[in-house]
């Protein structure tokens, strides 16, 4: 009887703890911390697409974007610890996404254009610069002049047109002051603008 009554004051317990699904991302990450999967799992859940979005648009390669996007959650897994509630989870999130990426890039130092399917079809979430278009062929073009922009330009309009990151998130997320941001966003609406025009007039 006594065994009853404890299975059912633990089920209790456990039913008045709030399910990590109805927590703020610092409240998830907290439990991470001392030791709730399902806490990690829920963060993982919330940003897995769209720091595979991300990095797709910035990396050109579906192959290589999933593995950054599970390298992304690995290293966040593991630097759980060096994380602090002054800082906003989902900016220290793409921080590291952002750090992996240049690296890759650096490495590589070659960009290919996404396949028009796996752009299209990416889950959104934010403005995104290909929704205005009226044709496929025409999104393929800013793609494609995505694509040709210097990484730190084009990072940094991913952030702000596809996540709608304000400029201070960027910044912190980039490592650079506030004025780098807004500029570099400035420049890269530019030269994507001056590339798909020279196409589209081609």
């Amino acid at each position: 009887m006594n065994e009853i009554v404890q299975i059912l004051s633990d089920d209790c317990e456990r039913s008045a703890v709030e399910a990590p699904a109805r927590l703020s991302d610092e409240q998830c990450v907290l439990r991470s911390q001392r030791g709730d999967p399902d806490a990690f799992s829920e963060l993982v859940r919330r940003y897995q697409n769209k720091i595979y979005r991300y990095v797709l648009r910035a990396t050109g390669c579906p192959e290589e974007a999933r593995d950054l996007t599970q390298d992304t959650f690995v290293k966040a897994f593991c630097q759980l610890g060096r994380w602090r509630p002054q800082a906003l989870f989902r900016t220290w999130l793409f921080r590291i996404a952002s750090n992996a990426t240049i690296d890759l890039l650096r490495r590589r130092q070659v960009w290919n254009c996404v396949p028009i399917e796996e752009i299209s079809d990416a889950p959104g979430h934010g403005v995104d610069i290909g929704t205005t278009l009226d044709s496929r062929d025409r999104l393929a073009h800013v793609i494609g002049a995505l694509s040709e922009l210097p990484p730190a330009f084009r990072q940094a309009l991913l952030l702000r047109e596809l996540e709608g990151m304000s400029y201070a998130e960027i910044a912190e997320v980039l490592a650079v002051a506030e004025g780098t941001v807004k500029s570099r966003v400035a420049r890269a609406r530019r030269m994507l603008l001056a590339r798909v025009e020279a196409v589209v007039e081609s």
